[in-house]
């Protein structure tokens, strides 16, 4: 245990360093810093996807589903291993961007994703492989294996076609889909199931694989609106919109299936556990919304013309549904120790960085002038975002779990 919370401490570690960084990112806006803005966009990106989140799940998905002593060794290495590629990311893209080390580093990590692939499939037991759980998770993975085609797409393309090739954003947005949409949901919905297994709150084959399948599906389909900027096909319209559908309907099936549980859910979860994940699947029901949305032509063109609203979707994402729902199991799990303050701090510098970017977006539309302070007050609110996570960190030094 003591090893896992480590783990989960470095995890937190990255996630001050990315809030950090988006403070320092809004300041550019407000005073003269002698830095390269991109390269440090570079660097926040990429570790708040592969320090924050990737340690995060990856841990998660150890400590639920590797038993053997003898894969705590090898799994020692993989994770060290992990950490060098990840904090050669940190160090390199602030001082040379998209560059020889931070390349090295990127595809370093990216063999390390294969490897921890491999060792979750080797090293789980024949009984864990007919969990619904480990389904999800396993799916969630695949999902992370097919978004790192989008990475490999992009040294062919920047060497043949350029950066400025419409076919180098989409293999960006290919892999922050598969990311958010693929990985990162699907496995903590694996995470959710492993709950409810423990729970003994089971359902049947037929419910769980019509949901499955209606998830899966909407997965792949809505991939299709992250190429919605480039003016593609209706046909590209009509799939993004169908996938975002099925994506809302399967969530509906899955809270039908589930309501008959719901007492015993709430029941075996602490009030704040449970409204930290409440919290979540509001935010998650409005992101679903706002992909429906995105799916028409009309908002799509909004999107692809004004990049504020993008910044907001994918902030919305992974920091108020992602993160959130992350919050809520570690809390649970008891690998995270917080105080109910610091996750309204948390929500609080959420709520206003999002009312504000999407605020500059609507402006924007509509051709209007932001007002004044603007870019100061997007520095304060992400500066509270940027605390909060501060203090959640200390607060693992303060209060054993």
């Amino acid at each position: 245990m003591s090893k896992i919370k480590i783990h989960i401490n470095i995890a937190l570690g990255y996630f001050s360093i990315i809030a950090f960084l988006g403070v320092l990112l809004r300041v550019f806006y407000i005073t003269n810093i002698s830095l390269n803005y991109k390269h440090l966009v570079h660097a926040h990106s990429h570790v708040a996807l592969l320090g924050w989140i990737y340690t995060t799940l990856t841990t998660l998905i150890y400590f639920f589903y590797i038993k053997n002593q003898q894969a705590h060794k090898k799994y020692n290495t993989l994770f060290w291993f992990t950490q060098i590629t990840i904090i050669g990311m940190l160090i390199s893209f602030p001082i040379i961007g998209y560059a020889l080390y931070s390349i090295i580093f990127s595809t370093l990590f990216l063999l390390a994703s294969y490897w921890f692939f491999w060792f979750f499939i080797k090293h789980t037991s024949i009984a864990q492989k007919k969990t619904n759980s480990y389904k999800l998770i396993r799916a969630g993975l695949w999902f992370m294996v097919i978004s790192t085609l989008g990475p490999w797409a992009l040294g062919i393309i920047m060497n043949t076609l350029g950066n400025t090739s419409i076919w180098y954003k989409n293999a960006i947005y290919f892999y922050l889909h598969f990311q958010y949409n693929g990985w990162c949901i699907v496995t903590l919905l694996g995470v959710f199931f492993y709950f409810l297994e423990k729970q003994n709150i089971s359902i049947s084959k037929k419910q769980f694989d019509s949901f499955y399948w209606m998830l899966i599906s909407s997965v792949i389909l809505t991939v299709s609106i992250s190429f919605l900027w480039t003016s593609p096909s209706i046909i590209f319209n009509f799939l993004g919109g169908f996938g975002s559908t099925l994506q809302l309907f399967a969530f509906g099936y899955l809270f039908k299936i589930l309501r008959p549980f719901y007492t015993q859910i709430k029941e075996n979860l602490s009030p704040l556990t449970f409204g930290i994940l409440k919290t979540g699947s509001v935010f998650f029901f409005l992101k679903m919304t706002m992909q429906l949305l995105g799916s028409t032509s009309y908002f799509s063109r909004a999107i692809a013309s004004h990049i504020d609203f993008a910044i907001g979707y994918l902030h919305w994402t992974f920091l108020g549904v992602i993160s959130v729902f992350i919050f809520g199991f570690l809390h649970h799990f008891k690998l995270l120790f917080f105080s109910k303050r610091t996750v309204q701090l948390y929500l609080i510098g959420f709520v206003l960085t999002e009312i504000l970017i999407f605020y500059k977006g609507i402006v924007s539309f509509f051709s209007q002038e932001i007002f004044e302070a603007y870019y100061l007050s997007l520095t304060l609110a992400s500066a509270i975002l940027f605390i909060s996570i501060v203090l959640l960190m200390l607060a693992q030094f303060k209060k054993k779990i």
